[in-house]
């Protein structure tokens, strides 16, 4: 049997996450040969694998957390929101279909298999697997065929910890409440609980977690205070992208379009103390005082120019190009600059073509395999190096690109307008080489860029490590696992 350990949530966003990654540091430190699991995830923000497919951002910096590189295993099951009710469908690093909601509810029970493949092949190859379960399992409605939570816990026989927000109030309800609408085989899977992100003296919660203990008859393993440095980790949505208040440095605004997605570019950027980020969200305006405009990457280009041109943002971006204001476009992004973003296949939607913002001369044309790789490139006029990865669909090309803004393997990738003040790219990652980061933004005005950002994460992991092992019994939790 894999030893392995599940951490649940009493709801989404309660911090399962930042657990998992902080139990994985805790166990490597221990000398165990530790791996994170999450069977099914649901983001956009994706990250390229050693092994050529694609996972949760939060499953690949959870595998940092244990010194791995990330694999598809890690995360067998991807869903990527594509509209408000379809998603495409990736099974073990690959894209399996494009599924609305009720119909993937009939696809899940096929899902199982290669689901408890990749657990039991991480199972064989470490000491202990720590799993992320997803939403929560007081979603009954959800249960039937369910691979994600106490489904996927019943067929993998693994002990589950469950985890309360007592931030967002009401933890006592969450937890037994949770044990209330359960099945009572599921819940005779619980072994304990766990408090997270309490603010101000845990001691002050001692009656209500008491309380819990008492009504669920589950084993409470801590309270943990809220973890104020979490920033500075890889953010898993756009929302919780943290923006220090700055009052001066290079002002980069970044717009947060519906279908945003990964945008690790920007974590770098934010924690920069020569840039001053502002996340734009639906219905502001551009600042008048923005020098860089960054447009993201999406995983619905036609739907986000669409959804661009509905907020005025297009009117703002010519606007600040005229001022002589400066415009990146990565990934998505950058098809969105060109002059037409044409789907003749119906990859992303229906069938057809949208006018793109006009700002480079380059066409895209969706169409053939998705690009999943990591790369070494060069960029072409600072000629330094970085390093990045592409994950995308659709080919961009015209006479702007013979203006490249990198090269990767000697060839030209890119675009960049005659003026110099717009460039395009399909490479993600680039602002995590400290070199390369602090040269482009000198290049644009920012000064003081002295971050060292692979560090930070990697202190900033030990940290949260440190963190959980002064408020939560660790020894206790790993001991769960067998």
């Amino acid at each position: 049997m894999t030893r392995a350990l599940m951490i649940q949530g009493t709801g989404s966003n309660v911090g399962k996450s930042m657990l998992v990654a902080g139990l994985c540091r805790a166990a490597r430190r221990r000398g165990l040969s530790v791996a994170p699991f999450k069977p099914q995830n649901m983001s956009n923000n994706a990250a390229v694998t050693a092994d050529g497919g694609e996972i949760g951002r939060a499953q690949a910096l959870q595998a940092r957390a244990c010194g791995l590189e990330p694999v598809v295993d890690m995360n067998p099951v991807l869903l990527k929101p594509e509209s408000e009710t379809g998603a495409q469908v990736v099974v073990q690093g690959r894209r399996l279909t494009t599924a609305r909601a009720r119909d993937y509810a009939r696809l899940k029970p096929q899902l199982m298999a290669p689901v408890l493949d990749s657990f039991h092949r991480l199972g064989a190859a470490h000491d202990i697997v720590l799993v992320e379960g997803a939403g929560s399992p007081a979603e009954v409605n959800l249960r039937a065929g369910d691979i994600a939570n106490m489904g996927f816990a019943q067929a993998a026989e693994v002990p589950v910890v469950l985890c309360g927000d007592i931030d967002r109030g009401g933890v006592i309800a969450q937890l037994v409440g949770t044990q209330a609408v359960m099945d009572p085989a599921d819940a005779a899977l619980v072994q304990g609980f766990v408090i997270n992100k309490f603010r101000g003296d845990p001691s002050l919660f001692d009656e209500g977690y008491a309380l819990i203990a008492a009504r669920t008859g589950w084993r409470g393993y801590g309270v943990a205070p809220w973890f104020a440095e979490a920033w500075k980790l890889p953010a898993e949505d756009a929302l919780d992208i943290a923006t220090p208040s700055r009052a001066e440095g290079l002002h980069v605004v970044c717009l947060r379009l519906s279908r945003i997605a990964n945008f690790d570019d920007l974590d770098p950027l934010a924690q920069s103390p020569g840039v001053r980020l502002t996340m734009l969200g639906p219905g502001q305006a551009l600042p008048a005082d923005a020098d860089l405009v960054i447009l993201p990457g999406s995983k619905s280009t036609r739907g986000d120019l669409d959804f661009l041109h509905a907020q005025g943002w297009d009117v703002d971006i010519r606007a600040h190009h005229r001022r002589g204001g400066r415009v990146l476009g990565i990934c998505g992004g950058y098809q969105m600059l060109g002059r037409v973003v044409a789907d003749p296949e119906g990859i992303e939607g229906p069938p057809g073509e949208t006018p793109g913002l006009g700002l480079l001369q380059v066409d895209t044309v969706m169409g053939g395999d998705k690009s999943l790789r990591r790369v070494a490139a060069q960029h072409a006029t600072l000629d330094l190096p970085f390093t990045g990865y592409e994950i995308h669909i659709g080919r961009s090309d015209g006479p702007d690109r013979a203006r490249p803004f990198a090269r990767v393997a000697g060839q030209p990738e890119g675009a960049v307008s005659a003026d110099g003040r717009v460039a395009g790219s399909y490479l993600h990652g680039m602002f995590a080489e400290d070199a390369f980061r602090a040269a482009w933004l000198a290049g644009l005005g920012a000064t003081g860029d002295a971050l060292a950002y692979d560090a930070t994460v990697e202190a900033t992991l030990d940290a949260l490590a440190d963190h959980l092992e002064r408020h939560l019994d660790v020894a206790g939790l790993l001991a769960l696992a067998g």
